[in-house]
């Protein structure tokens, strides 16, 4: 029995976008098309195999312990970012504050979409959705660059809406107007996750 299902929601890439290497802002350079190894994107700063831990993993890891790298991208929605932006009281947001490298839409609630998702491209590339994304502070810094007082509300504004990380499963070459399809886990809802939060 497969272990994942097509659906029938599908997403265009509608921006695309890479970190540069080094230390320095988040912000993403944007780019019509990716080529992805299994590393990730060639060229990025969240590119490689392993990667250290973070703050997001000090509940399992000391901070900087070599762990598998599930972060090679981070994926949004056109949608959410528009959301993102009306709660924040902006006209928009870049895609290249938030450090994003992809952006989608097509896809809703695409946030929440299951972890272990999948998210197929033309030729079979494959992108493995590990989980959603968490807000966190270097977006918000590269908004009050460009909007002096709005920086602080990209975090609660952002809540439930950042997108997702992901990896590459099969490596292959995405461009702007590519369409995704969306698969999902054939499991059923873990029925103690409630009592988790």
């Amino acid at each position: 029995m497969p272990a994942l299902m097509p659906t029938h929601f599908t997403a265009t890439i509608r921006w695309l976008g890479r970190v540069p290497v080094g230390e320095g802002p988040i912000r993403s350079v944007p780019v019509d098309s990716v080529h992805l190894t299994w590393d990730g994107m060639v060229g990025e700063r969240h590119s490689g195999l392993t990667r250290p831990s973070c703050s997001r993993m000090l509940k399992q890891y000391p901070r900087g312990t070599e762990i598998r790298n599930v972060r090679q991208l981070s994926v949004m929605s056109a949608e959410e970012l528009a959301l993102i932006a009306e709660r924040m009281g902006l006209d928009a947001i870049a895609p290249e504050w938030a450090g994003a490298s992809m952006v989608i839409e097509g896809i809703p609630d695409f946030s929440h979409v299951p972890p272990s998702a999948r998210l197929q491209g033309p030729g079979g590339v494959m992108l493995a959705i590990d989980m959603e994304n968490r807000p966190c502070q270097l977006p918000a810094r590269e908004i009050e660059s460009e909007h002096e007082g709005f920086g602080k509300r990209f975090k609660p504004a952002a809540a439930g809406l950042r997108g997702v990380t992901a990896w590459v499963e099969r490596p292959g070459r995405l461009a702007i107007g590519d369409e995704l399809r969306l698969h999902v886990p054939d499991q059923p809802h873990w029925a103690h996750n409630e009592a988790l939060r």
